[in-house]
Parts: C-alpha cells; sequence; structure tokens
C-alpha cells in the first residue's frame, strides 16, 4: 500500500493551518517533510501528518514552541513535566488575574468615594494592595486600562488628584 504524500499547500488545507504555520513549524525544528523534489516542493507522509497533528494539539493547550520540542525529542523530559510546569504557569496567571477581580471589586464599592473625590493616590495604591495586587500587577493595570479606555484612564488619574507630570508618567508605563 502505497503511503499517501502531502504537499505543503494541501497539508495546510487538510489540517486548516496556512502554509506559513507549518513552514514555521519547519523552521523551529517541529517538522521535517519527508522529502523536497527537485523542483522545491516539501512532501509530507503519514508520519509528518500525525506529527503535526500533534504539534496542533500541544499549542492549543498554549504550549511553548521549545516545550513542544522537549515533549517531540524522544529522550527529553517526561510529557508530564512538561505539561505540569505549564499547569503551575496557568495557576499562577488564573491567580494573577483574581487578584485583578478582586481590586476591581473593591473598586466597584469604592466607586462613591472616588466620585466625591475622597480617594487620593496613596488612598488607591492602599486599596490596590489590600486587594492583593502587587507593584508590577498595579502597572499592569494601568496599561491595560490605558490601552483599553485611554480617555478614562486619564480622568481617573485627574480624579486622584496628581499632579499632570506623574499622570504622563504613568500613562507612559
Amino acid at each position: 500500500m502505497m503511503e499517501t504524500m502531502l504537499t505543503v499547500s494541501r497539508l495546510a488545507k487538510k489540517l486548516g493551518l496556512s502554509r506559513t504555520t507549518i513552514l514555521y513549524y519547519e523552521k523551529q525544528g517541529l517538522l521535517k517533510p519527508s522529502l523536497i523534489a527537485e523542483n522545491g516542493y516539501r512532501w509530507y507522509g503519514e508520519s509528518e501528518i500525525e506529527r503535526l497533528k500533534s504539534i496542533i494539539s500541544y499549542r492549543s493547550y498554549g504550549l511553548s514552541i521549545s516545550d513542544i520540542r522537549l515533549l517531540l525529542e524522544p529522550l527529553s523530559i517526561s510529557q508530564g513535566q512538561i505539561l505540569e510546569n505549564h499547569f503551575r504557569a496557568l495557576e499562577q496567571e488564573i491567580n494573577n488575574l483574581r487578584a485583578h477581580q478582586k481590586a476591581i471589586i473593591e473598586l466597584l464599592k469604592k466607586s462613591i468615594l472616588l466620585k466625591e473625590k475622597f480617594v487620593n493616590k496613596a488612598k488607591w495604591v492602599e486599596i490596590m494592595i489590600a486587594a492583593g495586587l502587587s507593584k508590577e500587577d498595579m502597572i499592569k493595570w494601568h496599561q491595560k486600562f490605558e490601552e483599553m479606555e485611554p480617555e478614562e484612564h486619564q480622568k481617573f488619574l485627574e480624579s486622584l488628584n496628581i499632579t499632570q507630570d506623574e499622570i504622563t508618567a504613568i500613562r507612559s508605563l
């Protein structure tokens, strides 16, 4: 029985990927064609197709290219170890998001104070720290606020009664 061979374009179409993605995986050392014809066409057989399906699955789990490379190497660290490391990273990200949620809840509770200008910079920082945000989290929060709602971010910073120079510095983080 003859093995099915596909070109990059046909393989991309079959698996719902772009040609560029497949060529990127090649460049990263994750995938190699069965053969490259004299005309430069890359041909992929069943084993390469299965390998590419594994790569697609690992990417859907959010694994990095370097982790996938390790998973595909026969004598690398275990799949379980890589997945456990990725799980821990996701868990940390979830914890950070929960901290952000807590900060927002605190903000909502304190929104009356903001409207009445009872909150200054020091009080705001105190609220953010009490909500579990680190200095790095606060910087990320300001960056996201600036990215999503620059005008509202400006108004918010002005409501804290801080100088225009400090507002400019915060908005350019």
